[in-house]
């Protein structure tokens, strides 16, 4: 077996569910941390903070720090500093909460632009208005790009589904007639700007998570192990047909570093 040396480890139904710590999942970091083992904890989530996380983490026995905290807004910016250096400072419309706007804010590279932005970004925002879509829905007719923090149809609260940022995306592209370019998991992006950014070795590297639709996915698409625990939205019957995970575990006890 491969012996891995670093690990990316998704949160929501891996560390915790909600508000109620995963006791295999927490232990699990707590071990990588006593074997002083390399380790980033990668979310879709961009409502959040880096700094916001780790405060949610401490509530769930994990203590660390935003340097051991990546996220799509991160690797949103870090893609466009990449890819299109020629158009820097970089004119962006978000759409989104605290933990995306307050990423492009502290960047000076980047300025905020209602009127002609180069770049449309759309997060999860629980906030959305009719105006919100109405501007960014013209900025892109207008030749901006489009891109998605990532594309879950689906946020599983409690007992309920609420709609997540792939629904949003999806009502923009449809006004617009143009697909979003999805940074968050499961695309490879931000896998490829967290091995780079975290200088992980990509043969040495195991991808945690409990979502075979984002966390698994991410890992085959990128070419990276997987390690799916099944304690939290994927469970073993849904995996028939389909691509397997690297390794399964039925929670994270069961995984011997």
């Amino acid at each position: 077996m491969t012996k891995y040396r670093s690990f990316l480890i998704d949160l929501d139904g891996t560390v915790y569910r909600g508000d109620q710590t995963i006791p295999t999942g927490s232990e699990f970091v707590q071990r990588l941390q006593k074997e002083q083992f390399d380790y980033v904890f990668l979310t879709n989530n961009t409502t959040r903070t880096p700094q916001m996380v780790v405060d949610k983490l401490k509530t769930h026995g994990i203590t660390t720090d935003v340097a051991h905290v990546y996220t799509p807004c991160l690797a949103c910016m870090s893609y466009l500093e990449q890819h299109y250096p020629q158009q820097k400072p970089y004119h962006v419309y978000l759409i989104g909460q605290i933990g995306l706007k307050s990423a492009f804010w502290e960047n000076t590279h980047f300025l905020i632009d209602d009127q002609k932005p180069d770049f449309v970004i759309v997060g999860m925002d629980t906030d959305l208005t009719y105006h919100k879509i109405r501007v960014a829905v013209k900025a892109i007719r207008q030749g901006a790009r489009f891109i998605g923090t990532n594309a879950d149809l689906n946020l599983p609260i409690a007992d309920e589904l609420l709609p997540g940022n792939g629904s949003q995306c999806a009502m923009i592209a449809a006004a617009t007639g143009v697909k979003p370019f999805y940074i968050g998991k499961p695309s490879s992006v931000i896998i490829d700007m967290a091995l780079q950014k975290f200088h992980f070795s990509k043969d040495e590297t195991l991808i945690v998570g409990d979502n075979y639709q984002t966390d698994i996915q991410a890992g085959i698409n990128s070419h990276v192990d997987t390690l799916l625990t099944l304690t939290g939205v994927t469970r073993r019957s849904e995996l028939v047909g389909k691509t397997a995970p690297t390794h399964i575990v039925d929670d994270l006890s069961e995984w011997q570093l």
